[in-house]
């Protein structure tokens, strides 16, 4: 195992499953502890399960395993108190934050929970107003011990591009999911130039869709097959109809480490060329 990131601390949103604990195992296995934050509930307008409280269960377990710490809490990102009371309580075991990585979501994009006004007020309150509370939580730890950090968003290949590829496939799902991602490189470029006096690096990483859980279930597969033009819309480039989690857990040790020590204010794409179809 690497020990790049001893001594340092990740606070990772959305942990439970998904990218989010291959984050959360990959960055203890080089060294890190972990605060692990989900909301491990279902929201009407997501059409796929949701996390659980046994999925965070097991990201405990697999952590633990590598031998480092972690502090995990169910908290929802769209509430800043509960968030912040979240990561207080882990700080005050753990000691300090180092890195951020802002990657709660949720993709109602799909079925009828997607033509729901819900789907989309949810898009902008869980990935964007979260990723604001989720970084604004943290500023207090990353600020305090002077030594820099990093902040990383998860954004998607939606924050380059629309993800409608017409008419039909038109939801408020859709919309708000788009917005949202595309939000974030804001929020990303505003830290950026605020927080690099105190050098603190902060960059959103786009992946296309990634072999999870939020991507592979049978709604997905339904809608795909109502709406054929969707996946044609979404398809990559390179000849892979998914990236792996690992893909994305790369670019995030990437842009945490030493060897990304010079890059700030970068939307970083790991989209199967994508977006430049």
């Amino acid at each position: 195992m690497s020990a790049r990131f001893e001594g340092k601390v990740a606070f990772i949103t959305g942990a439970a499953r998904g990218q989010g604990r291959a984050h959360a195992v990959r960055f203890a296995e080089d060294g890190a502890d972990i605060i692990a934050v989900d909301l491990c509930e279902q929201l009407d307008s997501v059409a796929y399960p949701m996390s659980t409280p046994e999925d965070m269960d097991e990201t405990v377990d697999l952590v633990e395993k590598t031998g480092r710490r972690i502090v995990a809490a169910r908290a929802d990102v769209r509430d800043l108190s509960q968030l912040s009371a979240a990561v207080d309580s882990a700080v005050g075991e753990l000691g300090r934050i180092d890195y951020v990585l802002a990657n709660a979501g949720i993709g109602p994009v799909f079925g009828e929970p997607s033509q729901l006004l819900a789907a989309y007020t949810d898009s902008i309150e869980v990935m964007l107003n979260g990723v604001y509370f989720t970084v604004e939580a943290a500023l207090p730890a990353l600020l305090e011990h002077g030594d820099g950090g990093a902040i990383v968003i998860t954004s998607s290949a939606a924050g380059l591009k629309s993800v409608g590829p017409g008419f039909a496939t038109k939801s408020h799902g859709g919309a708000g999911y788009t917005a949202a991602k595309h939000g974030v490189v804001g929020l990303m470029r505003y830290y950026a130039t605020t927080l690099a006096e105190r050098s603190i690096r902060v960059n959103s990483v786009h992946p296309t869709g990634v072999a999870t859980p939020m991507i592979m279930n049978a709604q997905v597969d339904q809608y795909l097959a109502e709406h054929p033009e969707f996946g044609a819309f979404l398809q990559n480039l390179l000849p892979t109809p998914a990236v792996e989690t690992r893909d994305v857990t790369e670019a995030m040790v990437y842009l945490c480490s030493d060897a990304g020590r010079y890059v700030t204010g970068v939307a970083l794409p790991v989209d199967a060329g994508l977006t430049v179809k």
